[in-house]
């Protein structure tokens, strides 16, 4: 049953992108999103959605790289203090080469934006905030789907949603909140991703976050080469092993993994309306 890998960094694999589609579709996972975390990352993404007809493209500044470009912290991905940098004008020079690409019609998001209060401190979640006010607003406006970054910062993130109006697709990228927050995001329509976290021991919430989703809003990724599912932590993660992390969330949903694989499939395709 073919499935898709709604979140990837292929650029950040080994191999050829040949060589990782190709061990993908081996196992059954023909479709891939191709995420951009910068600039750079996001060019990638649109030329290579461009080049594969089972690629497609998110772009965006990754909400830590946006204290990155304001403050000039040369790896933005510290809590460290700010530094001299490229101010708030050089983040809308960023910002308006995202809003280039997502116009382009291989790009199928916005993302992955959002708020991440786990790298950054204090200093940069101004940055991140308004960051992530302008990527809801190019998504809405060039009508594609909003893949969010959540980490440790549900609240703003739902907040900000809100508050700012979520574009029609909204995904939450590597789901971390409980049940509860599932209830939120299903009442508000919201599509939640789970990576290959959703198989380790310590990481019961996020199964009983998955047990209560709507089957029509769950997807699955990798978030490749990051959380690589159990028992193959250690090694890097590629969309070859979705359908280990697949057969684990229809065990927790005590359906069969071709059903739980049909409904992934359709939903990521209209999530991101491939």
């Amino acid at each position: 049953m073919p499935v898709a890998d709604a979140h990837t960094h292929l650029d950040m694999q080994d191999g050829t992108v040949e060589d990782g589609l190709a061990k993908a579709a081996s196992v059954g996972v023909t479709t891939v999103v191709q995420v951009g975390c910068d600039l750079k990352g996001s060019r990638w993404a649109a030329e290579t959605a461009a080049a594969y007809e089972n690629v497609h493209a998110a772009v965006a500044l990754h909400p830590n790289e946006a204290p990155r470009i304001v403050h000039g912290d040369p790896d933005g991905w510290s809590r460290q203090g700010a530094r001299e940098g490229g101010g708030d004008a050089a983040l809308d020079d960023a910002l308006a080469e995202i809003d280039r690409l997502a116009a382009l019609a291989p790009v199928r998001a916005v993302g992955e934006t959002g708020l991440d209060y786990f790298r950054t401190g204090p200093e940069g979640m101004a940055a991140q905030e308004r960051s992530f006010r302008a990527h809801i607003e190019i998504a809405k406006r060039h009508g594609k789907a909003l893949v969010i970054h959540d980490r440790e910062a549900h609240a703003d993130v739902l907040r900000i949603l809100a508050e700012e109006g979520a574009p029609e697709r909204t995904v939450f990228h590597c789901y971390s909140g409980d049940a509860e927050m599932a209830e939120v995001c299903a009442a508000a329509g919201y599509y939640m991703s789970f990576a290959g976290n959703v198989t380790f021991k310590n990481a019961q919430p996020l199964r009983d976050a998955l047990t209560v989703a709507p089957l029509e809003l769950v997807l699955v990724e990798t978030d490749a080469p990051f959380l690589t599912p159990a028992p193959y932590r250690g090694r890097p993660n590629a969309p070859y092993l979705i359908p280990v992390t697949l057969r684990a969330m229809a065990e927790v949903r005590g359906i069969d993994e071709d059903a739980m694989a049909e409904a992934i499939s359709r939903n990521t395709a209209r999530a991101f309306e491939y």
